[in-house]
């Protein structure tokens, strides 16, 4: 079973990459994010694959890092949610945004994806609030950083939710900006983070 894919991407659709192993290419459905980042990779990329197997039909979802993919086995055990799904709330939501969702309970978050409604996401968040460990639904700092980053984000983070920004939302926008700026600084972070937000409705 295929597991992992070295290659060039040979083309991009609005879900998926043609990946060239080869000389052989694959239909590798990803996430919006996981596209975005790999339109700005040159060169050869790796995927993480994670096959299903459907009646006469294999199709292939691809991640950059072990974390996305496991969240995505994770949405596949809700009664309701298929791959197309799973993938739609994770072009939504960062890993670490949907655990805090789960964790805060936010449906408004997580009705955020496509085919996602509210029955399915009260679902969603009821089968996943114990599954989700504490620290990757509170803490919500993206995994490599270093100390100061780590504490410049969490007051940052901090400092949204008491401006009234629900923490699922505080998280993804930080996270975006994180992405985008290398700054430490928790002013910057914040303020780059608000031009995220401002579309939002705050959310008591």
């Amino acid at each position: 079973m295929i597991a992992k894919l070295t290659g060039q991407v040979d083309s991009f659709d609005t879900d998926a990459v043609i990946l060239d192993v080869g000389g052989v290419g694959y239909h590798v459905y990803v996430a919006t994010r996981t596209l975005a980042r790999l339109e700005t990779i040159s060169g050869v990329v790796s995927l993480l694959i994670e096959p299903l197997i459907r009646q006469d039909q294999i199709s292939l979802y691809g991640f950059i890092d072990h974390t996305e993919r496991q969240w995505f086995r994770l949405l596949l055990t809700i009664q309701g949610v298929g791959a197309r799904v799973a993938l739609a709330l994770l072009s939504t939501l960062t890993p670490e945004a949907l655990a805090a969702a789960i964790a805060q309970q936010d449906r408004v978050a997580v009705c955020r994806a496509d085919g996602v409604g509210p029955k399915l996401a009260n679902r969603i968040l009821s089968e996943l609030k114990d599954k989700v460990s504490t620290w990757a639904a509170f803490a919500a700092v993206p995994l490599q950083v270093n100390a100061e980053e780590k504490s410049s984000f969490s007051e940052a983070l901090s400092a949204l939710i008491n401006l009234g920004y629900n923490r699922a939302q505080a998280s993804q926008a930080l996270t975006d900006a994180h992405k985008h700026s290398a700054s430490e600084d928790t002013a910057v972070l914040i303020r780059q983070a608000l031009q995220y937000l401002s579309p939002l409705k705050i959310h008591g």
